[in-house]
């Protein structure tokens, strides 16, 4: 046997040479590579699958020092973590758009550290496009105070209610009446 046929078995890894039907056969040698190949493949699929199930199933966001940005950025990075389940520890600075957090995601998802501090201020157009002047929007303010829950609101009621300048809250009673301390393990 030559040529393709020869050929054909070989790739297989059956011996052309060795009767194909008898004990001993490269039939049995070829089964057996197959029923290695498979045995490794379904224990590293296993394996996979323990690492997946071992692996925490969600990430925490950690805010350290964020100044706000664009309220739609914010609208849409917090409406993620909220469909992900995911929880957000306040660890430092949380200023503007980045306190859209307390209105998107659960309040009992999100805790706040002892270096936690927001700042809350009225909504104003981006100043590239206003000639680095400060031109408030009523509509963008109007729309932030939508998303805050009523303890927020409060908070910004017994605190003359939002102005051009950034109004502070850092962490202890005051802001625990919005959100909860984490745990120690944070």
């Amino acid at each position: 046997m030559r040529g393709v046929d020869w050929l054909q078995y070989r790739l297989q890894g059956i011996d052309p040479g060795r009767n194909v039907f008898g004990s001993g056969s490269g039939v049995s040698r070829h089964s057996n590579r197959i029923g290695g190949r498979l045995m490794r493949t379904l224990g590293l699929m296993l394996c996979s699958i323990a690492v997946c199930v071992a692996a925490p199933a969600r990430a925490d966001l950690r805010i350290t020092r964020d100044h706000g940005g664009y309220v739609t950025e914010y609208k849409t990075k917090y409406e993620r973590i909220r469909a992900r389940h995911e929880r957000v520890i306040i660890d430092g600075i949380c200023n503007s758009a980045c306190t859209m957090v307390f209105g998107i995601v659960p309040i009992n998802k999100i805790c706040v550290t002892p270096r936690a501090s927001l700042g809350f201020h009225q909504a104003y157009y981006d100043k590239a496009f206003t000639f680095g002047i400060k031109v408030i929007s009523s509509e963008g303010t109007s729309d932030l105070m939508a998303y805050y829950p009523s303890s927020v609101k409060d908070w910004i009621r017994r605190n003359g209610g939002l102005t051009p300048e950034m109004k502070k809250i850092r962490n202890g009673p005051e802001l625990w009446k919005i959100v909860d301390p984490c745990p120690e393990d944070f």
